[in-house]
């Protein structure tokens, strides 16, 4: 057999290391994706869900929006957080796909978050800027509700309680 037509082929396989030629095959797992931030497609979900939860968190963003891309991952991780997961709904949906809701909802830029509590708007920001967006997560967070209500009540009870020590009268010995 003449190796003179094999030649090119071997000098291409000589600088190949002998791990990069062998059949590997890699593992991949199913993990199930997380659902951190819920997708709203259709009005009528949009209405449901702002009804049903204490506390929505929407995004009203669009796929060709670079500072919507830039702040979605930063929206996944408060989405996660303890502090906010179970007491606060974190959605969204792309004002492209729902160009009635966005009109509705009077978007002019993207991105924009809107805060829901009961059911009403109470406070929307426009921008991408994340220190703003969690101050206004951290205001409208449940718990956070919950504890500063509690704080001025704890805080009468104990005046009760020493007004009442201070106007017990002596007991004579």
């Amino acid at each position: 057999m003449n190796t003179r037509l094999l030649r090119p082929a071997l000098r291409t396989f000589r600088g190949i290391p002998p791990t990069a030629t062998r059949n590997t095959t890699r593992q991949f797992t199913a993990s199930s994706p997380k659902m951190a931030i819920f997708n709203i497609t259709s009005y009528e979900q949009f209405k449901e869900t702002v009804q049903k939860n204490p506390v929505v968190i929407l995004d009203a963003f669009a796929t060709w929006c670079g500072p919507c891309r830039a702040i979605a991952p930063q929206m996944a991780n408060w989405s996660e957080n303890p502090e906010f997961k179970d007491k606060t709904l974190f959605a969204k949906f792309d004002v492209d796909q729902l160009p009635d809701l966005a009109q509705e909802l009077g978007i002019r830029a993207m991105p924009t978050f809107f805060f829901f509590e009961n059911g009403e708007k109470v406070d929307e920001f426009v921008g991408a800027n994340p220190a703003r967006v969690l101050n206004l997560i951290k205001k409208y967070n449940p718990e956070e509700a919950a504890v500063s209500a509690a704080a001025p009540a704890a805080d009468n009870e104990s005046k009760n309680e020493s007004e009442t020590e201070n106007t017990e009268e002596p007991k004579s010995a």
